[in-house]
């Protein structure tokens, strides 16, 4: 956590902990692992050289969107797999907590997940999210729907809520965890604007809850979508309080207010990558 001074009337100044977010905001390229691989690691870098805490990334940011035509998904491997434990070993080494979107394969069904996974900053995984909204044909239709939603302890918070991008889309998954102790919402997002984009699902979802939501989504064309002007958000209480996009990979820097449980400011830094 990072600390700032800000004025009081009463007594000149007052001690005020902010809690520095960083949003990967990349534009992965299906099927190439290893220049997606280097992509997220300067981002990282470059996020906890920004002094952020929390580092936050978008939904399948080492494979791209439509990846299984051109690497199919053999390389997915159960968690944590050799570059994931190096990304353990960077976040251990950096003291950053990373919300890490990455597939699995479940070693005993053998079938594959899109998952979230928290990396806390003792290179720990703390805990994962596999999404529950998956779509069952075309560039999805690799993944096996996840059928069980639980809060994770993060500091300094006691717990988050994990969503990955259509899962906004149901309210029953928020209510559970909001149900569940969860007091925040952190969501990996690979949704494009168009027909089929966001259409208020984000703002129902802080709504429906009571919780703030944070989306980090992604830029860049893909096989079939073009995420170009996709927008990563930052909501509460049906409002979004910032709107942020890029047509290149760049890593977007707020600070929350812990004590307020808001913005700190509205103000944000953009990091090109």
């Amino acid at each position: 956590m990072k600390a700032i001074l800000l004025p009081n009337p009463r007594t000149g100044i007052i001690l005020m902990n902010n809690l520095r977010i960083a949003l990967l905001h990349l534009a992965p390229v299906p099927g190439k692992l290893t220049e997606n691989r280097q992509l997220i690691e300067r981002a990282i870098a470059a996020a906890a050289h920004s002094g952020a805490s929390w580092i936050i990334t978008p939904e399948l940011c080492v494979c791209g969107y439509t990846f299984t035509d051109r690497i199919g998904t053999d390389w997915i491997m159960p968690q944590p797999d050799r570059w994931m434990t190096r990304i353990c070993q960077l976040a251990a080494r950096l003291r950053v907590t990373i919300f890490f979107s990455h597939p699995e394969r479940d070693p005993q069904s053998n079938r594959l997940h899109n998952t979230v996974f928290v990396i806390t900053s003792d290179g720990a995984i703390a805990g994962s999210h596999r999404k529950i909204n998956t779509l069952q044909a075309g560039s999805e239709s690799w993944s096996t729907p996840g059928n069980h939603v639980a809060p994770v302890s993060v500091p300094p918070f006691n717990d988050i809520g994990i969503l990955i991008c259509a899962d906004a889309f149901s309210p029953g998954i928020a209510k559970s965890l909001v149900d569940q102790g969860a007091k925040m919402l952190i969501s990996s997002a690979a949704w494009a604007p168009g027909f089929h984009g966001p259409n208020g699902e984000w703002e129902r979802c802080t709504q429906d809850t009571g919780l703030p939501l944070l989306v980090c989504n992604r830029t860049g064309p893909d096989r079939t979508l073009d995420f170009t002007s996709a927008e990563s958000v930052v909501v509460q209480n049906g409002e979004r309080l910032l709107t942020l996009s890029s047509e290149r990979s760049t890593v977007f820097i707020i600070d929350w207010n812990l004590h307020r449980q808001n913005l700190a400011t509205r103000q944000y830094r953009e990091i090109p990558v």
